[in-house]
């Protein structure tokens, strides 16, 4: 059954019955139970049923947009994104039995290494700023593309509740599929080593959890975005990877003004100091605390997430014919 078809049936289900549309008493004045009564007692008049509560409303529209997101062709192109990674370490697997650990400069590139700089370069600055743009600008922009958002309107749910039971699903759609994938090359790049594992073990915890609150911000800013701008998915390639990456060269404060800039503070792995992506590093990361940087992320995250709700309950949607 289409979200039209709910709509509608909601829309006329209160309209069945006597000749001035509500089931029961011979006049059509009553429901059942009494001839011009309610359900139950004498007098009264039928009436719908309360409208849900917000976290009822986020939770149905989760279960309604888990499903189209998982099977959408935003799927396909997530999974070929963080299938180069998993790529990219099966290659070192293969190299590493084949003729050891491969070297750079001179230097051996072991496992762990080369995982460090898969999450700093791939998934911090790539996937996860990608994923959240895609996803995040359309959670309403292709609801008005598609000219479905009034069915989600009539329903008895608080637009707002639209808003995050569509973040909701983007998260958990986003998650089940990045995070199994950094466990991948995890255990291809240490070569199931027990020993190795039992040393990065820790690190690998934080990335987990950095990638996770990555996607989290990025998706909220883009929420924003999407329910603020007629065609946000441009504003969003730009911000992602034309502001963020020129302000972290510039010096001074303008970094401050970026996700990324506290995301990669965070990051726990450090390169080799003689390299050249050590040099890169040094470049693109500073040191601010991590309760600065966990703090200002959690800010950024409530902010935009906030703004966005406030948007789509007061912004008249026009769609074009």
């Amino acid at each position: 059954m289409t979200m039209a078809d709910e709509s509608d049936m909601f829309a006329t289900g209160l309209k069945t019955g006597g000749p001035t549309g509500k089931t029961g008493g011979p006049t059509g004045t009553g429901t059942t139970g009494g001839p011009t009564g309610t359900t139950g007692g004498p007098t009264g008049e039928g009436g719908a049923a309360p409208a849900p509560g917000l976290a009822t409303g986020i939770m149905r529209i989760f279960d309604l947009s888990i499903g189209q997101m998982l099977w959408s062709r935003r799927t396909v192109f997530m999974g070929l994104v963080v299938a180069a990674p998993m790529a990219l370490a099966l290659l070192y697997r293969v190299l590493h039995a084949s003729f050891g650990d491969p070297e750079v400069n001179g230097q051996a590139v072991r496992g762990t290494t080369l995982f460090g700089m898969t999450i700093w370069l791939l998934y911090l600055r790539f996937i996860v700023p990608i994923l959240g743009v895609f996803y995040g600008t359309a959670l309403v922009a292709d609801e008005v593309d598609d000219k479905t958002i009034t069915y989600l309107f009539v329903r008895p749910i608080a637009r707002r509740a639209v808003l995050l039971g569509k973040y909701l699903a983007y998260l958990a759609s986003t998650v089940c599929v990045v995070l199994p994938s950094v466990m991948v090359v995890y255990f291809l790049t240490t070569a199931f080593d027990l020993r190795v594992i039992a040393e990065s073990f820790p690190a690998l915890a934080k990335d987990l959890g950095l990638l996770g609150a990555g996607l989290a911000v990025y998706g909220a800013v883009f929420a924003f975005v999407g329910t603020r701008l007629k065609h946000p998915l441009v504003l969003g390639l730009v911000f992602a990877f034309g502001w963020e990456q020129f302000a972290l060269f510039i010096p001074g404060y303008l970094r401050r003004f970026t996700v990324v800039y506290y995301l990669q503070a965070l990051v726990p792995h450090a390169m080799p100091q003689d390299s050249a992506m050590s040099m890169l590093q040094a470049v693109f990361r500073q040191t601010p605390s991590a309760l600065e940087c966990l703090g200002w992320l959690a800010l950024i995250w409530a902010g935009f997430l906030v703004l966005a709700a406030r948007t789509i309950e007061h912004r008249e949607y026009v769609l074009e014919q």
